[in-house]
């Protein structure tokens, strides 16, 4: 039987340390925070959108899958004065995505600071939302 100190060490560290759980509540969410918290998830949104938008119609793009609609468009109207290429070209259709993107980042912004304002006003009511922590 060894008593050195990096036995005792040794055998102090295989002991498991009881885990402490912590009940909280949370009663108050910041307004500012919040509208910060949502501004940056939507723009984060918003510009997912905008690359998965181009992404796309790069691929139909290049498998031809416009011109096709655009085939079956003019011979189903029977006019070679339209051409659904106007209206499906990339300018169009990432001037679309943009518009949708900004729109969402406003939307977003403002539903995550209206969250904010109902949750405190909840909170004042039903005392809050209890969280339990452990520590390991």
């Amino acid at each position: 039987m060894s008593n050195s100190v990096a036995d005792k060490l040794a055998s102090k560290s295989r002991k498991k340390t009881p885990a402490k759980q912590v009940r909280l509540k949370l009663v108050y969410v910041d307004f500012w925070s919040a509208v910060k918290f949502s501004f940056l998830l939507s723009l984060s949104t918003a510009i997912v959108l905008i690359v998965a938008t181009f992404l796309v119609y790069m691929v139909l793009n290049q498998t031809g899958i416009f011109e096709r609609i655009n085939k079956l468009f003019m011979d189903i109207v029977t006019g070679d004065d339209l051409n659904l290429m106007n209206i499906l070209g990339i300018q169009q259709v990432m001037g679309f995505a943009i518009v949708v993107a900004v729109l969402n980042v406003i939307i977003g912004t403002a539903l995550g600071a209206i969250s904010a304002v109902i949750y405190n006003l909840i909170v004042k009511v039903t005392g809050g939302f209890q969280l339990g922590f452990t520590s390991n």
